[in-house]
């Protein structure tokens, strides 16, 4: 088992610091003990605790923050203690639904505010399954509203996911309140390295989702956790793979 330990932080462009290991709730399905793995996660060391509307996790994460204060987990004491994110779902990703889609998130999570919140895909539809749903996505517009979500105090950082170098350069132009965090997959086996410069070059701290790899993905990218070379630097060090090809993401958090 993981010993608990203090995870460091990285400061956002916004002056506050995010943890930069955080515990991810996207599942295919919401497993019933899921708040009380989150509230061991806690237990553990882990204070960012990722969700979205999308997982459908929202509510467990919620019930979680508020075991975990009650009960002291960790030793933490407060919400405060705490580094919740969560994203804008796709049906809601447009001008004039991004206020009211995060004030049901909150309610949701029964928080009164997010630490950061993201727009989870540069995409709207009605149905995400559906491509005839698909609409323009307005990113000016929905932008508009992010920064709408900050100024009412509802997130105290907004930042996107899944946006390539292009939409940021995109998006950087256009915000009066530049992103926080630009949130995508990031591996050993994928590096993002064109996104991680624009990034670096705007003070945008880059998140990674899917570090291990994203098991059962159409893209394969299984192959980080079965990965030859990562399975003989792990015995070299005596490590875990997992621990190998985490370790190799905090060089991009330095």
């Amino acid at each position: 088992t993981m010993a608990t330990t203090a995870i460091p932080c990285v400061t956002l462009n916004t002056g506050h610091e995010m943890p930069v290991l955080g515990f991810g709730t996207g599942s295919s399905r919401v497993p019933a003990d899921l708040p009380d793995t989150i509230v061991h996660a806690v237990r553990l060391g882990y204070r960012h605790l990722d969700t979205a509307a999308m997982y459908g996790t929202e509510p467990a994460v919620g019930a979680a923050v508020a075991e975990a204060v009650r009960s002291g987990a960790g030793g933490i004491s407060s919400r405060e203690d705490l580094f919740v994110t969560s994203k804008l779902g796709i049906p809601n990703a447009r001008p004039g639904r991004v206020v009211p889609a995060l004030r049901e998130s909150l309610a949701r999570l029964g928080l009164d505010y997010l630490d950061l919140f993201l727009v989870h895909w540069p995409v709207a539809a009605d149905n995400p399954a559906d491509k005839a749903t698909l609409a323009e996505f307005d990113m000016e517009g929905v932008w508009r509203g992010m920064e709408e979500c900050r100024r009412l105090g509802l997130a105290r950082s907004v930042g996107v996911s899944n946006f390539s170098a292009a939409k940021m350069e995109r998006l950087l132009a256009l915000a009066a309140v530049p992103p926080a965090v630009n949130q995508v997959e990031l591996n050993v086996g994928w590096r993002q390295e064109k996104v991680r410069e624009v990034c670096a070059r705007h003070g945008v701290v880059v998140s990674a989702y899917s570090p291990l790899g994203a098991y059962g993905a159409s893209w394969g990218s299984d192959a980080v956790m079965h990965s030859g070379v990562m399975h003989h630097v792990a015995a070299a060090k005596a490590k875990t793979v997992a621990q190998v090809v985490i370790s190799f993401l905090f060089f991009f958090a330095k």
